[in-house]
C-alpha cells in the first residue's frame, strides 16, 4: 500500500511540472491557461462552493471541480505542446539522474 501511495505522489508531482509547463508554453491557448490556474485557485482558495464542514458533499465539490477544470483545460490544449512538454519533464528527470541540471529549456 505505501508502494502504491509512494507511486500516486510521484505521477502528481510529475504531472503537476507538466502543467508547469504548459501554463508557460506560448502554444497553449489563454482559455487553457485560464482553466489551469482557475483549478489551482479553486484547490488553494479557503473557501469553497459547497463548505467543506457539511458531510461528504462538502469535499465532493473538491474531487469534482478541480478534475473537472484540468480535463477541460487540457482538452483545449493541443497534444503535441503537451507531448512536449512530458518530454522535457521526463528528461528532466533522466538528465538529474545523471548530474545535469533540469528544465534549463525555454519554451518555445
Amino acid at each position: 500500500m505505501f508502494a502504491k501511495l509512494k507511486l500516486l505522489m510521484r505521477n502528481i508531482k510529475h504531472e503537476l511540472k507538466v502543467y508547469r509547463l504548459v501554463l508557460k508554453d506560448k502554444r497553449t491557448p489563454k482559455l487553457a491557461k485560464f482553466l489551469l490556474w482557475l483549478a489551482i485557485g479553486y484547490a488553494f482558495l479557503p473557501f469553497d462552493i459547497i463548505p467543506d464542514f457539511i458531510p461528504v458533499v462538502g469535499h465532493l465539490d473538491d474531487v469534482i471541480i478541480v478534475p473537472g477544470l484540468i480535463l477541460v483545460a487540457l482538452k483545449l490544449i493541443p497534444k503535441e505542446v503537451i507531448e512536449d512538454c512530458r518530454r522535457r519533464v521526463d528528461n528532466a528527470r533522466t538528465d538529474k539522474s545523471e548530474g545535469s541540471p533540469g528544465l534549463a529549456a525555454k519554451s518555445e
